[in-house]
């Protein structure tokens, strides 16, 4: 309709759906007497739960969720890549399914387009944790090498089948190398292999696991993972993998049939020929409202954000929990700047409660919480069915 507002979400990840909630809920669908249209653009024909990769990586599981499964009211997909953003005539080109070029108006729009898994160089070997195909094709390839350990009469290769090494012990790190190590020990026992020989080496370039917190929730992992068969190496860092062997950072090799890279998350990419203002790590640059800089009614949240605590000056991080705070706040936002009133600051998240929540394979998992200088872990399935409460919340689940 030609009196319609056109608010567009581009990104379909945790931080766009709550972005597109959230505004919805707060306006109502109406502003100054005419109806907002919400137009929601991702590159893939569905949601697809990323923060949940290394489940497919062990096991079956779809992490992909049709968008009319989810719990959002009206709004139309559009399946396509954003190429870059005129701020002046409020529009947006993109490349739809066919690679044509295409055109859009907006009245209001929201970059949410998220980031994208950390790659090594080409010639360091090994699979990256990067998307559903990446994490079926290592699940594949470890199923195979079981199997091919089974007619191994070799005890050196037979174990250098059965083990997998894991560069990067950051919560993707921990949480992959304990649900594959629990699938492994499953699946190594249905062939009549022996499951204690199925092993996992977590990587780990710090003195320590999850740094982000005390010590003492480090060492509780770290326990929690030798349960699992797990072995963390501390000050290790994979430099490559060549032929099933791992090399390491001091000069050790460690033989693995599988090499698993989850070094961290980079801002997509795709920013870079948007014609968005960006920060020296590629994230976008925003006020305390998400604001885009210099573009009148283009607002940015998540991952690809550099978001910044006008109080504190600390910048959130790139987590679901942070991009839900934001997408809720965001609805706010938007209608007080839609109705001309002052609109709310952002606040950084964890400067009133800290909350990470980790998963450690078999559904069960390790909560640790703080507020007002007091620690609290919840360990075994009650956490786990708190994270997945968490994770289904985030991606809008019926």
């Amino acid at each position: 309709m030609m009196n319609d507002l056109t608010c567009i979400i581009i990104g379909g990840g945790h931080a766009g759906l709550a972005a597109l909630k959230a505004i919805q809920e707060k306006t109502r669908f109406k502003a100054d007497g005419r109806r907002i249209r919400f137009v929601l653009f991702d590159r893939q024909p569905c949601h697809v739960r990323k923060v949940m990769l290394f489940r497919p990586a062990a096991g079956e599981e779809d992490i992909k969720i049709p968008w009319t499964d989810l719990s959002l009211e009206k709004f139309e997909f559009v399946q396509g890549t954003v190429q870059s953003v005129d701020s002046r005539e409020k529009r947006i080109r993109y490349t739809d399914t066919q690679e044509k070029d295409a055109r859009i108006h907006y009245d209001l729009l929201v970059t949410a387009v998220g980031s994208i898994v950390r790659r090594p160089n080409s010639d360091q070997g090994g699979i990256v944790l990067t998307d559903p195909q990446a994490a079926e094709d290592i699940r594949d390839r470890w199923r195979t090498n079981l199997r091919h350990a089974l007619g191994e009469t070799n005890p050196e290769e037979r174990r250098r089948l059965m083990t997998i090494a894991v560069s990067g012990a950051g919560i993707s790190g921990i949480e992959t190398s304990a649900e594959l190590a629990g699938a492994m020990r499953k699946e190594a026992a249905a062939l009549g292999l022996d499951s204690s020989e199925a092993s996992v080496y977590l990587l780990n370039d710090k003195e320590r696991l999850f740094p982000e917190g005390p010590e003492k929730v480090g060492q509780k992992l770290e326990r929690a993972l030798k349960k699992c068969s797990v072995t963390v190496l501390h000050h290790r860092k994979v430099m490559r993998e060549e032929a099933g062997v791992v090399t390491l950072n001091n000069g050790e090799f460690l033989r693995a049939g599988l090499c698993i890279w989850t070094i961290g998350l980079i801002p997509n990419p795709i920013l870079r020929g948007m014609g968005l203002p960006l920060a020296s790590d590629g994230r976008v640059l925003v006020d305390e409202c998400y604001r885009v800089q210099g573009m009148a009614d283009v607002y940015s949240i998540g991952d690809c954000t550099r978001i910044v605590d006008p109080r504190t000056g600390k910048t959130d991080q790139m987590t679901c929990f942070e991009a839900g705070m934001q997408g809720s706040r965001l609805g706010k936002i938007v209608r007080a700047d839609l109705e001309g009133s002052p609109a709310p600051v952002h606040k950084r998240s964890r400067s009133v409660i800290d909350v990470f929540s980790i998963g450690l394979g078999q559904n069960r998992g390790l909560l640790w919480s703080r507020k007002w200088g007091l620690d609290m872990i919840i360990t075994g399935k009650m956490a786990w069915k708190l994270k997945k409460l968490a994770w289904d919340g985030a991606s809008m689940l019926r």
